[in-house]
């Protein structure tokens, strides 16, 4: 998470390799050039609580590492509408605007569901300019979505536009081809089953 204050904190876990029951979680800060004899943060109450949600989700991975296997995520409250995110070793948080009651400490669910598909188009883009030996400087992918107006409440569409200078004219047809099979975009034109349960009666809501 980046501060209002400019400083940059990073929450992760590690196992010692001579004691690998004993996990340990990690907080890291860089120093930065105003820092003199001592490194502290200074946090608005939206970054504790999204601060507080990345401890608990990386102290909870470490309790039971086997909980946040590859395809599991784990979500838990953490203040308000402010949720953390745990996957693999990495944590998230989502939240929402001010204007919809939340703290807008971090983004909403609705907008990471629009930036994977971006990111993913991002990375095949990136893959495909290394393949052909062509510079990523430059490349950039920008997403516009908008929301349906009718139920049930969902995106209705998403534009991407890909900007790739080092591209040369012959090779745009390929780039292009590539990019609309990533695998988010798959997934969402081929959208996969969806099972929503209840833990305690394991009785099936959603279908």
């Amino acid at each position: 998470m980046h501060t209002a204050c400019g400083r940059t904190i990073a929450v992760s876990r590690f196992a010692p390799e001579v004691l690998p029951d004993v996990g340990r979680v990690v907080l890291d800060t860089a120093c930065e050039p105003y820092d003199t004899d001592e490194v502290w943060a200074s946090l608005t109450p939206a970054e504790a609580r999204q601060l507080a949600g990345m401890l608990l989700r990386q102290a909870a991975a470490v309790e039971n590492p086997h909980s946040l296997r590859p395809g599991r995520i784990e979500v838990d409250p953490v203040a308000g509408d402010l949720y953390a995110i745990g996957l693999r070793s990495h944590a998230l948080a989502v939240d929402q605007p001010a204007q919809a009651g939340g703290g807008d400490a971090a983004p909403t669910p609705v907008e990471l569901c629009a930036s994977a598909l971006a990111s993913c188009t991002a990375h095949y883009a990136g893959g495909y300019l290394d393949r052909h030996g062509l510079s990523r400087d430059g490349l950039h992918v920008t997403a516009d979505y908008t929301m349906a107006r009718d139920r049930p409440a969902r995106i209705a569409s998403v534009s991407i536009e890909v900007t790739a200078p080092s591209l040369p004219p012959e090779r745009a047809p390929g780039l292009l081809a590539v990019i609309r099979h990533c695998t988010v975009k798959n997934t969402l034109d081929n959208p996969p089953d969806v099972t929503v349960s209840l833990n305690d009666t394991g009785e099936a809501l959603v279908s």
